[in-house]
């Protein structure tokens, strides 16, 4: 952490910060009307603009007359031509720096968000916009540390030579995040080559042995999503014994082998009989219950995303963390960074993001049934008709209580962009809308970054029932759910079997089974369960005969039409949970983690070849 500057004025810095946002959200209509003529005039020169008949005109009307609202899909020509090496100005003017990897997929591969250089400048201001604000919620955060645990994942080159790595890692490597000058409130108990390292269990266990010798300076705790810091929880819960050993003689573990790693735990790491007292007391105990704030006693707050899928997690951090404030302080994708929560310490299930108008230019779809953006049309979206087009409002213009899809345009060359996030208007900071997040579009599945929808888990199952056809078996029905009980968590898949054939399925028989629906799924996942470890091996359980009628029945006790039945693909009600798991016979895993390698599989096999 570097000096103070002679004359930095923390109080200073947190009332410009306050008072920029009241400027923005204030005149948020101006500050998206000069946002959109910035983007157009910056990137007049690139072929999508001028493809479109757009011919350095800045103005909303004729963006929004000639731009049509796209999905990646319509501008994976252009990206494949910029990953492949092609620089001319086909999405932007400035040359792209970089592709971020989201964790959203496409034909099961990541998708390659193009951005550049000044976009991390942007993203640096959302993030030096959270501590003023948290600021005024609790005071005297400056006066400690946050002890928040921070990965990079790994990076591959696309045939072009240009890096993708996924937007945290993009950060992380960045000057930004690595020269930081001075700031109070980004003084972390983790060094940075301890967040740098690529070694999941190095880096997990380090960064964890140094919040441990700094426990009574960490005032915060937290990870970019409530998995990971629960995962954080049960590292320790395995290794605490040689952590404890570590503090109690001044000595690293020899299984952290990265020199730069072990140098920086030394500079802080010391013999404290005292402390490894404590945490052998603490961890020794039968019960976890609290184990925050029996190791770290000042922490004031848990800041992870826990809005969305990671709502999941909200009953385990509780019980970990003796009900300390569960905190989402931002709200942003690969595409772009977003927004802001102006209000912190509400309940999880209230967090609501006020969207930053200088970010990106923002249009908002509304949601209903035709434009296939219903909660339960699963399937891709279509592309808009001109009256569907039409319906597009602007930032300043969307009504309370209406749900919209997020679209956006930004400086990196997205053009009328569908996020997939689907969003409800929970209030308003002066002229700029407060978002609730109500779901992401299509995703059925999902236990950390990971994302599945209905329609890759439906091919997943196709490739696996082929192994049941030499025995005349076959799957009438199936639904499934992302178990968090479990850490890591992992997808399991109900099974009804209909079975034709006299000779016994033998186990391996199914364990081929998991493991080709493992092989099916998108590179994401297949990423946290090779890599990351942040996926648990995927299980199949068989029910009984007649467990799905029963299923049925119980949704039709409950108001469900019969006419209009449908055998849900994904559940998550504890009752329907309760019922299933009541009829379970037999159980398998995936014998063995599937295949992955950084990048996409057609750089790899362009590189093979």
């Amino acid at each position: 952490m570097p000096e103070a500057p002679r004359d930095y004025n923390l109080l200073e810095q947190n009332k410009k910060t306050l008072e920029f946002i009241e400027d923005v959200t204030a005149n948020a209509d101006q500050v998206q009307k000069r946002v959109l003529s910035e983007i157009l005039s910056n990137n007049a020169n690139a072929e999508y603009l001028k493809r479109h008949g757009l011919h350095g005109q800045t103005d909303r009307e004729t963006f929004k007359k000639l731009l049509p609202v796209i999905t990646y899909e319509d501008i994976q020509p252009d990206i494949n031509r910029i990953a492949n090496g092609d620089t001319s100005p086909i999405l932007c003017s400035k040359p792209i720096s970089e592709f971020l990897t989201s964790s959203g997929t496409s034909g099961g591969e990541r998708k390659l968000m193009p951005t550049i250089e000044e976009e991390l400048g942007r993203r640096s201001l959302l993030y030096s916009l959270l501590m003023p604000v948290m600021s005024q919620f609790v005071p005297g955060l400056e006066k400690g540390k946050g002890m928040y645990l921070m990965f990079i994942k790994s990076e591959a080159k696309t045939p072009g030579g240009i890096v993708a790595r996924p937007v945290l890692t993009s950060y992380y490597k960045s000057s930004y995040f690595k020269d930081r000058p001075y700031d109070p409130y980004t003084n972390y108990t983790s060094p940075n080559e301890t967040v740098l390292c690529l070694d999941s269990y190095q880096s997990m266990y380090s960064q964890l042995l140094c919040g441990l010798c700094q426990h009574k300076e960490v005032l915060r705790v937290g990870a970019v999503f409530a998995s990971g810091f629960i995962r954080a929880i049960r590292f320790l819960e395995k290794h605490w014994p040689l952590l404890c050993h570590d503090i109690r003689t001044g000595t690293i573990d020899n299984t952290v082998t990265d020199l730069s790693v072990r140098d920086a735990v030394m500079k802080i790491l010391k013999p404290d009989a005292r402390l490894a007292d404590l945490i052998q007391c603490e961890c020794g105990k039968s019960s976890w219950q609290g184990i925050i704030t029996r190791l770290w006693p000042n922490t004031k707050y848990v800041d992870v995303i826990v809005t969305g899928t990671m709502s999941q997690y909200i009953p385990t951090l509780d019980y970990y963390s003796n009900g300390l404030p569960l905190v989402c302080t931002m709200y942003a994708s690969s595409e772009c960074y977003f927004g802001v929560n102006l209000n912190p310490l509400c309940k999880p299930s209230e967090v609501s993001y006020t969207l930053i108008p200088t970010m990106c230019y923002f249009e908002f779809l509304p949601v209903n049934r035709s434009n296939g953006v219903s909660h339960d049309n699963l399937h891709t979206p279509r592309s808009l008709n001109e009256k569907e087009q039409k319906e597009l409002v602007e930032l300043v213009d969307v009504k309370l209580g209406q749900e919209y899809e997020l679209v956006v345009t930004t400086y990196a060359g997205l053009y009328r962009y569908r996020v997939g996030d689907v969003l409800r208007v929970a209030g308003f900071k002066n002229k700029a809308p407060q978002f609730n997040f109500v779901c992401r579009k299509n995703v059925v599945l999902s236990i950390d970054s990971d994302k599945t929808d209905e329609v890759e888990l439906q091919n997943a199952m196709k490739n696996a029932v082929t192994h049941l056809v030499p025995f005349d078996a076959s799957v009438s029905e199936y639904t499934s759910y992302a178990d968090t009980t479990t850490i890591p968590g992992h997808y399991v898949l109900y099974w009804e079997l209909s079975l034709k054939g006299s000779t016994p399925i033998p186990p391996c028989v199914f364990e081929d089974c998991c493991l080709t629906i493992e092989e099916s799924l998108n590179s994401v996942y297949r990423q946290g369960r090779v890599s990351d470890k942040s996926i648990g091996p995927l299980e199949i359980k068989i029910v009984e005969q007649g467990t799905f009628d029963k299923l049925m029945d119980y949704a039709i006790s409950l108001g469900a039409s019969i006419n209009q039945y449908k055998t849900p693909r994904c559940v998550k009600f504890a009752p329907v949970l309760e019922l299933l798991n009541s009829r379970v016979v037999e159980k398998y895993f995936s014998p063995k983690c599937p295949k992955w390698v950084p990048g996409h599989k057609q750089w790899i096999n362009q590189n093979s070849s």
